[in-house]
């Protein structure tokens, strides 16, 4: 599934090999579990919780499941006329990840506020400085100093951020089956309280990397603009009218999300039956 992409400058994507660590053998300590990236499909995926009428929790299942995506779309299309505009207009999305909850955290916050073809540039050497994501583990990335860090393009402040992840990891805060088993409002405080992530990463790494169905990214401007767009809003939605908004979406608001990036991506242009849709919604 195609994330949305955020901007700065570019960084030679080939380290030398002075800057590469050379790790020694049986250093590593054994304060945490980290799933290897071949085994990350054998943890017990999230599920995205809801609520029934009589307050219970309700489980959904992740969009990788098959024919989840098939499901959220019908439901979005008898929900929701607009979207389904859009939903006919575009592919249907994909979600893929075969990288453990770590390294996607890890990724995550060298992403932050880059272009995307700097950000990849920057995560390229970082990989390389460890000899594959393989190695990219808590202990390890501990062992690098901030200089090192720094030399492959990596800020003082992000390199902290990747230290404070990393020392949780270390302490048994956090681990990734922990991740992957929490409900979602104990997972977005416990991750928040990582320095340099915030609700917008939170939600973002329940998407793409744990295929939450039922996330609506509140601080995304490419969604809040989308729902302008769409609904012919004369602001731009702030929280509470993308939750009354989106209510319709409930449990798939992950995937009614990654249609309004769709719907940028195409510079807001709607399809001319949404078109008609919204103005006589307007006119209305």
């Amino acid at each position: 599934m195609k994330k949305p992409n955020h901007t700065s400058d570019n960084i030679s994507q080939n380290p030398s090999a002075s800057s590469k660590i050379t790790f020694p053998p049986r250093k590593i300590r054994k304060l945490t579990t980290i799933t290897p990236i071949t085994k990350i499909a054998e943890i017990p995926v999230a599920t995205a919780i809801s609520t029934n009428s009589d307050n219970s929790p309700k489980i959904f299942k992740p969009l990788t499941f098959k024919g989840e995506v098939d499901i959220a779309l019908r439901h979005l299309r008898d929900k929701d006329p607009l979207l389904a505009t859009l939903i006919d207009a575009h592919r249907p999305p994909t979600f893929e990840s075969s990288r453990s909850p770590f390294l996607s955290l890890a990724k995550s916050i060298l992403y932050q506020q880059l272009a995307y073809k700097a950000a990849k540039s920057i995560y390229t050497r970082f990989v390389a400085l460890f000899n594959g994501e393989d190695n990219i583990l808590p202990d390890a990335v501990l062992a690098v100093s901030p200089q090192q860090l720094r030399e492959i393009g990596v800020s003082y402040r992000k390199a902290s951020y990747l230290r404070d992840l990393a020392e949780k990891y270390t302490d048994g805060i956090l681990s990734d089956e922990s991740i992957v088993e929490m409900d979602d409002v104990t997972m977005f405080k416990m991750l928040t309280s990582v320095k340099g992530i915030g609700a917008w990463s939170v939600h973002m790494f329940m998407i793409f990397s744990l295929h939450k169905p039922d996330v609506l990214p509140v601080g995304d401007l490419g969604v809040r603009k989308g729902l302008q767009v769409l609904y012919g809003l004369k602001e731009l939605p702030g929280a509470l009218k993308m939750e009354e908004v989106c209510e319709k979406w409930k449990p798939y608001r992950s995937v009614g999300s990654w249609y309004m990036w769709r719907l940028m991506e195409a510079k807001g242009v709607l399809p001319n039956v949404a078109k008609a849709a919204v103005t006589s919604v307007e006119a209305a």
